[in-house]
């Protein structure tokens, strides 16, 4: 015979407990009891606490990859507007129709080579990451230790080659386009 017990648990606890005891094959004392033994036992199952721990630090790291990739990506797309923006005259209205033609075309080639990258399961942010770190391995820290956001850094870098390969001296804005270095 078995110790009866009474306990006062919260309307939550209850009502969870009551739609687990409906399950069949399982009723309110199994329930208890086990929950109880697995609280009280020192020697509970660790390994699958270990396991799972492990699997969170994973799932932690990969997370952070994918932010870290997200993060470049956004600053590439977000440098390589700019640098557009800076570089791009304006065309006349006579050659718009070409234009807007040739935009197509080259949009047209741009999507089915994302297909197929994706299709191969290529990752050029992870091929642009490991030619970055191969080729200048301390990038990344040296902006930290400055201060500077890797953003920012990586901004006023790029906007100064931008705007040498535009014949301007780093720093001045292109004529007309003042608007473009506040965005």
């Amino acid at each position: 015979m078995k110790p009866k017990l009474s306990a006062y648990v919260s309307d939550s606890v209850a009502q969870r407990l009551e739609i687990a005891a409906k399950r069949p094959g399982s009723n309110k004392s199994a329930i208890v009891e086990a929950a109880l033994d697995r609280f009280l036992n020192p020697e509970r199952d660790a390994s699958g606490d270990a396991a799972l721990i492990r699997r969170l630090d994973r799932m932690s790291r990969q997370l952070e990859r994918t932010d870290r990739d997200l993060s470049v990506t956004a600053e590439t797309i977000a440098l390589f507007i700019r640098y557009y923006l800076t570089i791009t005259p304006p065309l006349p209205a006579g050659d718009q129709d070409a234009a807007r033609a040739l935009g197509r075309e080259r949009f047209e080639m741009f999507v089915a080579q994302v297909g197929k990258r994706i299709a191969s399961g290529g990752k050029l942010v992870a091929d642009v990451m490991e030619r970055v770190s191969t080729s200048n391995p301390d990038l990344f820290i040296r902006h930290l230790e400055e201060g500077a956001p890797l953003g920012e850094a990586q901004a006023a870098a790029t906007g100064s080659r931008a705007q040498e390969a535009a014949g301007q001296q780093p720093g001045s804005s292109p004529a007309g386009r003042e608007e473009v270095d506040n965005v």
